[in-house]
Protein backbone atom coordinates (compact mmCIF):
# COMPACT_ATOMS: atom_id res chain seq x y z
CA UNK A 1 0.00 0.00 0.00
CA UNK A 2 1.08 3.04 -0.96
CA UNK A 3 0.69 6.27 1.40
CA UNK A 4 2.04 9.93 0.02
CA UNK A 5 0.37 12.79 1.07
CA UNK A 6 0.49 16.24 -0.04
CA UNK A 7 1.75 19.20 1.71
CA UNK A 8 1.82 23.09 1.13
CA UNK A 9 4.98 25.25 2.52
CA UNK A 10 4.92 28.62 3.00
CA UNK A 11 1.62 29.18 1.70
CA UNK A 12 2.67 27.90 -1.64
CA UNK A 13 -0.29 25.90 -3.47
CA UNK A 14 1.40 22.38 -4.57
CA UNK A 15 0.74 21.58 -8.24
CA UNK A 16 -1.53 18.47 -8.43
CA UNK A 17 -2.94 16.20 -11.14
CA UNK A 18 -4.43 17.90 -14.06
CA UNK A 19 -2.09 21.03 -13.31
CA UNK A 20 0.71 21.61 -16.28
CA UNK A 21 4.28 21.29 -14.84
CA UNK A 22 5.68 24.75 -15.05
CA UNK A 23 8.41 25.39 -18.04
CA UNK A 24 11.67 25.19 -16.77
CA UNK A 25 14.98 24.92 -18.16
CA UNK A 26 18.21 22.47 -17.13
CA UNK A 27 21.36 22.12 -18.48
CA UNK A 28 22.02 19.52 -21.07
CA UNK A 29 23.93 16.94 -19.21
CA UNK A 30 27.64 16.67 -20.17
CA UNK A 31 27.09 12.74 -19.05
CA UNK A 32 26.75 11.01 -22.44
CA UNK A 33 24.82 8.06 -21.10
CA UNK A 34 22.53 10.84 -19.32
CA UNK A 35 21.73 12.91 -22.97
CA UNK A 36 21.06 9.63 -24.72
CA UNK A 37 18.69 8.34 -21.80
CA UNK A 38 16.94 11.89 -21.90
CA UNK A 39 17.40 11.76 -25.69
CA UNK A 40 18.74 14.74 -25.90
CA UNK A 41 21.85 15.95 -28.22
CA UNK A 42 23.96 18.98 -28.43
CA UNK A 43 24.29 21.45 -25.21
CA UNK A 44 22.73 24.56 -23.43
CA UNK A 45 19.21 23.88 -22.15
CA UNK A 46 16.10 21.57 -21.95
CA UNK A 47 12.62 21.67 -20.72
CA UNK A 48 10.80 18.29 -19.37
CA UNK A 49 8.86 18.03 -22.62
CA UNK A 50 12.20 17.55 -24.45
CA UNK A 51 12.91 14.70 -23.24
CA UNK A 52 12.32 11.46 -25.44
CA UNK A 53 9.41 9.59 -23.13
CA UNK A 54 5.88 9.26 -22.75
CA UNK A 55 5.87 9.86 -18.97
CA UNK A 56 8.57 11.23 -17.32
CA UNK A 57 9.42 10.72 -12.90
CA UNK A 58 10.48 13.66 -11.40
CA UNK A 59 11.63 13.62 -8.09
CA UNK A 60 12.33 16.72 -5.74
CA UNK A 61 15.04 15.75 -3.34
CA UNK A 62 18.06 17.35 -1.03
CA UNK A 63 21.39 16.53 -0.59
CA UNK A 64 20.35 17.58 3.11
CA UNK A 65 17.50 15.19 3.41
CA UNK A 66 17.52 12.22 5.24
CA UNK A 67 14.50 10.65 4.11
CA UNK A 68 15.81 11.57 0.35
CA UNK A 69 18.73 10.14 1.95
CA UNK A 70 17.68 6.45 3.07
CA UNK A 71 15.42 6.44 -0.18
CA UNK A 72 17.85 6.91 -2.51
CA UNK A 73 18.47 3.32 -2.99
CA UNK A 74 14.60 2.45 -3.48
CA UNK A 75 14.51 5.34 -6.25
CA UNK A 76 17.99 4.00 -7.62
CA UNK A 77 15.69 0.26 -7.51
CA UNK A 78 12.53 1.92 -9.22
CA UNK A 79 15.03 3.41 -11.97
CA UNK A 80 16.30 -0.15 -12.66
CA UNK A 81 13.05 -1.78 -12.87
CA UNK A 82 11.60 0.43 -15.24
CA UNK A 83 14.77 -0.04 -17.32
CA UNK A 84 14.29 -3.68 -17.34
CA UNK A 85 9.75 -3.74 -17.75
CA UNK A 86 9.47 -3.53 -21.56
CA UNK A 87 6.34 -1.90 -21.00
CA UNK A 88 8.43 0.94 -19.28
CA UNK A 89 11.75 1.39 -20.95
CA UNK A 90 12.02 4.11 -23.30
CA UNK A 91 8.63 5.02 -22.50
CA UNK A 92 8.85 6.12 -19.18
CA UNK A 93 11.94 8.33 -17.68
CA UNK A 94 13.11 9.19 -14.29
CA UNK A 95 14.82 12.50 -13.28
CA UNK A 96 15.82 14.37 -9.65
CA UNK A 97 16.22 17.67 -9.16
CA UNK A 98 18.27 18.83 -6.43
CA UNK A 99 16.14 21.67 -4.56
CA UNK A 100 18.42 24.17 -2.88
CA UNK A 101 21.60 22.01 -3.99
CA UNK A 102 24.23 23.41 -5.86
CA UNK A 103 26.05 21.57 -8.82
CA UNK A 104 28.41 20.23 -6.39
CA UNK A 105 26.13 18.68 -3.35
CA UNK A 106 24.12 17.16 -6.45
CA UNK A 107 27.48 15.56 -7.64
CA UNK A 108 28.03 14.54 -4.47
CA UNK A 109 24.33 13.02 -3.70
CA UNK A 110 25.17 11.03 -6.92
CA UNK A 111 28.32 9.55 -6.30
CA UNK A 112 27.32 8.76 -2.66
CA UNK A 113 24.19 7.12 -3.35
CA UNK A 114 25.52 5.81 -7.09
CA UNK A 115 22.32 7.55 -8.77
CA UNK A 116 22.30 5.91 -12.08
CA UNK A 117 19.66 8.99 -13.37
CA UNK A 118 20.42 12.05 -14.74
CA UNK A 119 20.30 14.63 -11.26
CA UNK A 120 19.56 18.52 -11.67
CA UNK A 121 20.76 21.32 -9.33
CA UNK A 122 17.97 23.66 -8.22
CA UNK A 123 20.79 26.06 -6.21
CA UNK A 124 18.51 29.27 -5.85
CA UNK A 125 14.84 26.97 -5.16
CA UNK A 126 13.26 28.59 -8.46
CA UNK A 127 12.04 25.32 -9.52
CA UNK A 128 11.33 23.94 -6.53
CA UNK A 129 9.42 27.60 -5.60
CA UNK A 130 7.61 27.41 -8.92
CA UNK A 131 6.33 23.83 -8.13
CA UNK A 132 4.48 24.51 -4.66
CA UNK A 133 7.69 24.19 -2.19
CA UNK A 134 7.06 20.87 -1.46
CA UNK A 135 8.75 18.77 0.91
CA UNK A 136 11.41 16.42 -0.29
CA UNK A 137 11.48 13.79 -1.45
CA UNK A 138 8.56 14.73 -3.66
CA UNK A 139 7.44 12.46 -7.20
CA UNK A 140 5.79 14.15 -10.06
CA UNK A 141 4.43 12.14 -12.89
CA UNK A 142 4.06 14.11 -16.01
CA UNK A 143 2.61 12.93 -19.26
CA UNK A 144 4.65 14.52 -22.40
CA UNK A 145 2.60 15.36 -25.41
CA UNK A 146 4.85 16.68 -28.24
CA UNK A 147 3.98 20.40 -28.78
CA UNK A 148 2.25 21.19 -25.83
CA UNK A 149 2.77 21.65 -21.95
CA UNK A 150 3.78 18.73 -19.45
CA UNK A 151 1.16 17.91 -17.60
CA UNK A 152 0.90 16.41 -14.27
CA UNK A 153 -0.70 13.12 -13.83
CA UNK A 154 0.70 12.04 -10.37
CA UNK A 155 2.18 13.66 -7.10
CA UNK A 156 3.43 11.41 -4.32
CA UNK A 157 5.22 12.65 -1.26
CA UNK A 158 8.04 10.97 1.02
CA UNK A 159 8.67 7.46 1.01
CA UNK A 160 7.15 4.48 -1.05
CA UNK A 161 6.71 0.62 -0.19
CA UNK A 162 7.98 -0.88 -3.27
CA UNK A 163 9.61 0.49 -6.37
CA UNK A 164 7.66 -2.30 -8.32
CA UNK A 165 4.37 -1.31 -6.49
CA UNK A 166 5.23 2.65 -7.35
CA UNK A 167 6.16 1.60 -10.86
CA UNK A 168 2.52 -0.10 -11.26
CA UNK A 169 1.13 2.71 -10.06
CA UNK A 170 2.68 5.16 -12.41
CA UNK A 171 2.13 2.95 -15.32
CA UNK A 172 -1.63 2.50 -14.30
CA UNK A 173 -2.03 6.31 -13.66
CA UNK A 174 -0.19 7.39 -16.76
CA UNK A 175 -2.73 5.01 -19.07
CA UNK A 176 0.30 3.19 -19.89
CA UNK A 177 -1.54 0.40 -18.81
Amino acid sequence: MLTGTSSVIAGEEVLTKGAFFPSVKLAVPDDAAHKKYLGLSGSGKFDIPDIAAHVVIVEIFSMYCPHCQKEAPAVNELYRIIENNPMARGKVKLIGIGAGNSPFEVDYFRETYAVPFPLFPDKDYAIHDRIGGVRTPFFYGVAITKGKPAEIFFTYEGKFETADSFLELILKESGLK
